[in-house]
């Protein structure tokens, strides 16, 4: 019995671990379309650095660039999460969440529709699950013609108006695959500092 009551106290300590999960990374997706900053950095640990396609840096960072961003584009819109997946080793996990972003647009088109996934290492520490590092991936977007699949710029809804410094940038950074080459299957993930310094060495080249 004793046996079978630990076994049953693991699984639901598992359990309670992978929802934990889940609700950090939904707690940034709420944030993000709330514009809610505190929200969004209970989602990560502060030493967490993000490659977020044409951005890569922490998350207080990564609150400023993307909320200036929408603001700036869209009227409103939304992160919906989709499938979610999560290899559990001791305080350490690793989660791939799809997501499908949803913008009501300022000029343009009026709707814009896109669709990747959140590649994730998530620590937990002092009993808190966060983001300590993420690689965001673009798989799909709206489009009028047949994309450069390996121009990784090709997916962003800004594609038309970005320097060609950027573009360069953005494809220099992580691409999903089609195999076990996708950054999904990086154990441990991580995220070069080196790239979060190029990103400032850019900013500041076309600031």
């Amino acid at each position: 019995m004793q046996d079978k009551d630990t076994d049953i106290a693991r699984k639901v300590n598992e359990l309670w671990d992978r929802e934990e999960i889940r609700q950090c990374v939904h707690r940034y997706a709420r944030g993000v379309d709330r514009f809610d900053r505190e929200m969004i950095a209970s989602a990560f640990h502060p030493d967490c650095l993000d490659e977020h396609g044409k951005f890569v840096g922490t998350p207080e960072e990564f609150t400023d660039w993307a909320l200036n961003q929408h603001e700036a584009a869209h009227l409103c819109h939304q992160h919906c999460l989709l499938n979610h997946t999560c290899e559990l080793d001791g305080d350490t996990a690793h989660a791939e969440t799809y997501f499908m972003f949803v913008s009501m647009n300022r000029q343009g088109k009026p709707l814009t529709l896109g669709g990747g996934r959140y590649v994730d290492r998530l620590e937990k520490r002092g009993g808190d699950w966060r983001i300590a590092a993420r690689v965001t991936l673009r798989d799909w977007s709206m489009m009028d013609e047949i994309p450069d699949i390996a121009d990784l710029s090709s997916f962003t809804s800004t594609r038309a108006s970005l320097p060609e410094a950027v573009r360069a940038f953005m494809n220099a950074g992580r691409a999903t695959a089609r195999d076990r080459s996708d950054p999904s299957y990086d154990r441990p993930l991580t995220v070069d500092p080196a790239r979060r310094d190029d990103y400032r060495k850019l900013m500041q080249k076309t600031a």
